[in-house]
């Protein structure tokens, strides 16, 4: 029988950028993992989120109980430009851009100058690269100056990203839906 590792399909030299959107607990990150995890490891985990209270923390540790040791991750919950640049050639899932818009907002970061650095980084990715944002634009407008803003930059970034991506994917009760380019069934 062979390995599970020599099933999988290669993509050698690719530099494939996907952005996969959807909404809390679509099935994003799971289909994320898998687009990464369909290539050959070592893989890179880039985590945004900080742990901030008992909730997150118990959500970071799920996420982190269902990755085998072949990820190799990198805590980032603001500069995804040199976490992108120490992955070298490794295949690398972000996750997740809405949580780094917060950070970057609560640090009251200049967030287009941010946003700049990461599209100079994915450019010069030298591997494949997954990123998974939350589509908050389909809901009602938020009452709060704040919450307003955020979903305005949210918007914002989710399309300069889908702009610059091959693939974007739209995650809805675990379904993927392409956007553009194709889907890719996951194992």
């Amino acid at each position: 029988m062979m390995p599970a590792s020599a099933a999988r399909p290669r993509l050698d030299g690719a530099r494939l950028r996907t952005l996969v959107l959807g909404g809390a607990r679509s099935g994003k990150s799971r289909y994320a993992e898998g687009l990464i995890m369909a290539l050959p490891p070592p893989w890179a985990y880039v985590a945004t989120a900080e742990a901030g209270d008992e909730e997150m923390a118990a959500r970071i540790e799920a996420h982190r109980a269902r990755r085998s040791a072949d990820w190799q991750t990198l805590e980032a919950p603001r500069d995804l430009g040199a976490a992108l640049a120490a992955c070298k050639k490794m295949p690398v899932l972000i996750d997740c851009l809405t949580l780094w818009l917060s950070n970057l907002m609560l640090a009251e970061a200049d967030i287009d100058a941010e946003v700049e650095r990461l599209e100079k980084a994915l450019a010069a990715a030298a591997a494949p690269v997954a990123m998974v944002a939350n589509e908050v634009g389909s809901g009602i407008v938020p009452e709060h100056p704040l919450g307003r803003r955020f979903r305005d930059l949210q918007g914002s970034l989710n399309q300069r990203i889908a702009a610059g991506a091959d693939r974007v994917v739209l995650v809805v009760a675990g379904l993927p839906l392409a956007l553009k380019g194709a889907v890719k069934e996951t194992p």
